[in-house]
């Protein structure tokens, strides 16, 4: 039978300093067995080296309960098969993993059996190595014998990195992430170190699903990815595994074997205006060490540390010592619609902004073949008259080839289907041209100044739009720079009042993450916040249609709208 692992009152549990996990009907005595065995491990690097019961909070001792505790009588597979865990720094996070390792191999009946733990980096692997030879080496020698079990039991292979059981051959292997790493592994248990680390590595999805697809034909396997929370916003291989990690937790997903052990605030209040999460009365609730490895007094000097040095040296503290997600916002000269913009908003498609608007206005950006192609409409809504702003990208390779530390997150939008790779050099002109089309066809374009478009650059784009009919006055040149203020301004005022609505894209969040202002005079100016590396072309887009939407103009019209015929393909 398998386990339901949603836990609705996380955040309850986590205010009481309880494992923000289920109750889970875990077989008792196999999990006390492995506990014991943790307890009784010590923490090397410290005066005294005491025992890990002492040392350790009793969050991972429920993790190292699930872990060893939940085989089904009959079949023998385990019910957690997979746990992922977010915790912040100091909590002891990569010594209490070699500890669980050490764990795995003392409660292991399996000959030769693999074992292994993924470091992100050499240095990282080098310190869990460290912490189990070092936990192995503190094992006292008995007053009788003068020996000492666990270096008797335990072969420590220093050049290799690995620990063999003199009993039975099993081995603990510690490694930095490469992809020959797993080659032809069938491991019982891995353990992922600093995921977060990972999630720019285009090739770390491809390993996970190749560790997977080893451990799956075993049954009492487990993989454990323990991290901190990451310093941008999660990408990659990270983003998926954490975004499933909490639908799990909340209850979208049911019938897998993962268990989520997440020590993170709510999205209220990581996303609050006012920063409730930088007050310390809050703190404990994510730092389950507390007390420890780690002590609120120690916290706030590296905070105020930090607070000295700036908005977004305060971010990335945040980020790894309350695993505060970064979205957007994370400069100090961060647009102020970005402070507004809602993190989750329900996902609008194109069809439904169509059928909703009684008028779209279009904005269109770009630059090099190493920038993306933004398009954005922003509808007005025919009930409401609320504003809803969609966008879509094109990337041409040269974005990838040269972008390549954006390269993986650009992927994950294109999955999404809010980014479309280029295979030719002219389909990101063909396809803008034939999405401005079906709006124009639908008739809901101004007669006039519709399509708002960078004067720069523009020839190619208005030839792709002329060959579809859209020409004339429909093409307004939007001046850009300080021009574009009443547009930023104005958003702002919109967001704030909640009458524009983003489509529920995370690619124009993203963007709009990247923008950061820049004063001229009584202007201002949005900008890139890193130079080369954070796009916002689609936000651009976003304040070209916004240009012409503040027109209040009136849709041209249409006698028959093609979205009238259900067999009408939108092109999506």
């Amino acid at each position: 039978m398998a386990f339901d692992f949603a836990c609705p009152d996380w955040e309850t549990r986590l205010k009481d300093g309880r494992a923000p996990i289920p109750d889970l009907p875990l077989d008792e005595a196999a999990a006390q067995k492995a506990v014991e065995i943790f307890n009784e491990l010590r923490l090397p690097d410290v005066p005294g080296q005491p025992f890990m019961r002492d040392a350790c909070g009793d969050w991972f001792r429920a993790l190292v309960r699930a872990a060893f505790g939940s085989a089904d009588p009959e079949t023998g597979e385990n019910r957690v098969g997979e746990i992922f865990c977010l915790v912040p720094k100091k909590n002891s996070k990569t010594t209490n993993s070699g500890a669980l390792g050490i764990t795995a191999l003392l409660v292991n009946e399996t000959p030769n059996a693999e074992m292994l733990i993924v470091g992100p980096t050499k240095d990282v692997a080098d310190t869990c190595f460290s912490q189990i030879r070092g936990m192995i080496e503190a094992d006292p020698e008995d007053p009788e014998t003068g020996r000492s079990y666990l270096q008797d039991r335990f072969n420590v292979r220093e050049g290799s990195q690995e620990i063999v059981d003199r009993h039975n051959g099993a081995k603990l292997s510690v490694k930095s992430f490469d992809t020959k790493v797993v080659t032809g592994k069938i491991p019982k248990l891995v353990i992922i170190d600093e995921l977060h680390v990972l999630g720019g590595n285009a090739k770390a999805a491809k390993v996970m699903a190749q560790l997977r697809g080893g451990m799956i034909t075993q049954p009492d396997t487990l993989l454990l990815i323990i991290t901190t929370q990451s310093d941008e916003p999660p990408k990659g291989i990270f983003r998926q595994e954490l975004k499933y990690a909490r639908e799990v937790r909340d209850g979208q997903h049911k019938g897998g074997n993962l268990l989520p052990m997440l020590y993170e605030f709510s999205e209220a209040v990581q996303q609050s205006e006012d920063k409730l999460w930088r007050d310390p009365r809050l703190w404990p609730m994510v730092l389950p060490n507390l007390g420890r490895s780690i002590t609120i007094d120690r916290l706030m000097r590296l905070y105020r540390q930090a607070l000295a040095k700036g908005h977004e040296e305060e971010m990335v503290w945040a980020t790894q010592h309350l695993n505060i997600q970064i979205g957007m916002g994370t400069h100090s000269e961060t647009w102020i619609g970005a402070r507004l913009w809602p993190v989750k908003a329900e996902r609008v498609s194109l069809e439904q902004l169509i059928k909703q608007s009684d008028c779209i206005t279009a904005g269109i950006d770009g630059g090099g073949l190493d920038d993306l192609l933004g398009l954005a409409l922003i509808g007005r809504h025919a009930q409401t008259r609320k504003w809803y702003g969609w966008a879509r990208a094109w990337a041409q390779p040269e974005v990838l080839e040269r972008r390549q530390d954006i390269a993986t997150q650009l992927q994950d939008f294109a999955a999404q289907g809010d980014v479309r790779m280029c295979e030719d050099p002219s389909q990101d002109l063909r396809e803008v041209a034939a999405l401005c089309a079906q709006v124009h066809e639908a008739g809901l374009l101004p007669e006039k100044h519709g399509i708002g478009l960078d004067p720069m650059g523009v020839a190619a784009l208005v030839d792709e739009l002329g060959a579809a009919g859209m020409e004339g006055d429909l093409l307004t040149a939007i001046g850009q720079g300080t021009r574009l203020s009443p547009a930023v301004w104005g958003l702002e005022r919109k967001l704030k009042d909640k009458s524009f609505v983003p489509c529920g894209q995370e690619m124009l969040t993203w963007c709009v993450g990247n923008a950061k202002t820049e004063q001229r005079g009584n202007a201002v100016m949005i900008t890139k916040a890193v130079a080369g590396k954070a796009k916002i072309d689609p936000l651009i887009g976003i304040f070209n249609a916004a240009m012409l939407m503040s027109r209040n103009p009136e849709a041209a019209g249409a006698a028959t709208s093609p979205w009238d015929d259900p067999a009408y393909s939108h092109g999506q």
